[in-house]
């Protein structure tokens, strides 16, 4: 599969070599952490998760731009678990969260690496960098942004965000938005961004390295439990995701299983 041809039923194609496995309407691709830490230094990485499987059923636009990704991880348990169950495993669970640390201390001694972190409420994103950058001993994130909730709706936003980034000199940026918003914003802008090289959209782990939310045990995650743990933390927050928005992959999955399984936007 060196090819980087498809493993399943899709036949979209790539610009890497990577081997894929089909989740659904989309796939992840079969790479290890170490693969990724180490050999993956430009271009756009998406760390797929269950919620966003899910937003992929119903959000053309977002899927439209899947593609586009350079590499696809399998970042959740349930999702590597459910190559397990389709009978084309991927070697390992890679995660946003466990592989931006490794990617941070790996380059720490590299100054051609420095990062932009862009999201989190306000104050937060200076706490991770202050954070990184006394493991990395240097100046490694050398800019931070909080935009507001409705930054997509607003242009000069918008230029404000781009501009600020570019005046950082970063060559990475991670953006965590929320799932599907912070890829359109990527995909969309990032030709306004001619530093960065490469592109980390990594939801909460601004908030991770912040100390703001804690990681839980790792038997806990290495089980599949760790939205149960999220969900214990943070009723409120948590409550629509885990248990409205996300149980439907499990049928999804099966309907794949059994062959049934049909593109919601009549894809393959």
């Amino acid at each position: 599969m060196a090819d980087g041809t498809s493993i399943g039923m899709t036949e979209r194609t790539t610009g890497h070599n990577y081997p894929r496995v089909d989740v659904l309407n989309v796939y992840v691709h079969d790479i290890s952490m170490d693969d990724l830490v180490e050999n993956f230094t430009e271009g756009a990485v998406l760390t797929l998760h269950v919620d966003m499987i899910m937003k992929l059923q119903k959000d053309r636009a977002f899927l439209e731009i899947f593609d586009k990704f350079d590499v696809i991880t399998c970042d959740s348990q349930i999702l590597y678990f459910a190559t397990k169950f389709l009978g084309t495993p991927v070697c390992e669970r890679v995660s946003g969260s466990d592989y931006f640390p490794k990617f941070y201390m790996h380059h720490k001694d590299n100054p051609d690496v420095t990062v932009f972190l862009c999201g989190g409420k306000p104050g937060i994103a200076d706490i991770a960098a202050e954070r990184i950058n006394a493991k990395t001993g240097r100046q490694f994130v050398v800019g931070t942004d909080a935009p507001p909730f409705d930054y997509d709706n607003d242009p000069a936003e918008i230029d404000r965000m781009i501009e600020r980034i570019n005046a950082s000199g970063a060559t990475v940026l991670l953006v965590g938005l929320g799932g599907g918003r912070q890829e359109k914003f990527i995909m969309k802008y990032r030709e306004r961004m001619p530093n960065i090289r490469l592109f980390l959209p990594l939801g909460g782990t601004i908030d991770y390295e912040a100390g703001t939310f804690q990681r839980p045990p790792a038997w806990i995650t290495e089980w599949g439990f760790e939205w149960l743990y999220r969900l214990v933390k943070e009723p409120r927050q948590r409550w629509h995701r885990y248990v409205v928005h996300e149980p439907p992959v499990l049928w999804a999955l099966l309907k794949q299983k059994l062959g049934i399984y049909r593109d919601p936007f009549g894809g393959k």
